[in-house]
């Protein structure tokens, strides 16, 4: 099945430049939804994690299907102000300002092995600081993957060092 067939691009959106990838069409159809989703799980099976990790959103969208087929726990990756009680926390730097990733203290386990899940990787600022946060907790951070990537697009210094898959590769 060809996954791009189900994803709308908008170019200039939402600013001039930018070319917007819109995985709607994707997740209507359940079919391209339970493809890309048992593809992503086969990519990530051989790695064994304990648990996936996804960023807010649309991380929580591929990261806790992927969880399910797998049979393994999910964490969501929240922004600042969305979790009550106690979390660990990660500041990174965008290319247009800087943000915060939280996670519940205690929920990933020291020596967890966790898989790093999302739907598109630009720079990969968002995933380079979601890595770092899973390392600050004593977890290994194993896989990052992706559903779509940005090849054009230069990444975030350091972001080589992590072990990186996607499925759908886009110019620009």
């Amino acid at each position: 099945m060809d996954l791009k067939k189900y994803i709308t691009i908008t170019n200039d959106f939402p600013k001039k430049g930018i070319s917007f990838k819109d995985l709607s069409p994707l997740l209507y159809d359940k079919d391209a939804f339970k493809y890309a989703v048992d593809l992503m799980a086969d990519a990530i099976k051989e790695y064994r994690p304990d648990v996936i990790v996804g960023p807010e959103a649309r991380g929580f969208l591929f990261g806790s299907a992927v969880a399910y087929a797998l049979g393994i726990g999910f964490v969501m990756a929240r922004k600042k102000g969305k979790l009550p009680g106690e979390t660990v926390s990660v500041d990174y730097e965008l290319e247009y300002g800087s943000d915060s990733l939280f996670i519940p203290s205690g929920l990933i386990k020291p020596g967890s092995r966790v898989c790093l899940v999302d739907d598109l990787l630009a720079t990969g600022g968002t995933m380079y600081a979601l890595a770092k946060l899973v390392r600050k907790i004593g977890a290994e951070p194993i896989l990052l993957l992706t559903l779509m990537e940005l090849t054009s697009v230069p990444r975030v210094e350091g972001f080589d060092e992590l072990e990186f898959k996607s499925l759908l590769r886009y110019e620009n």
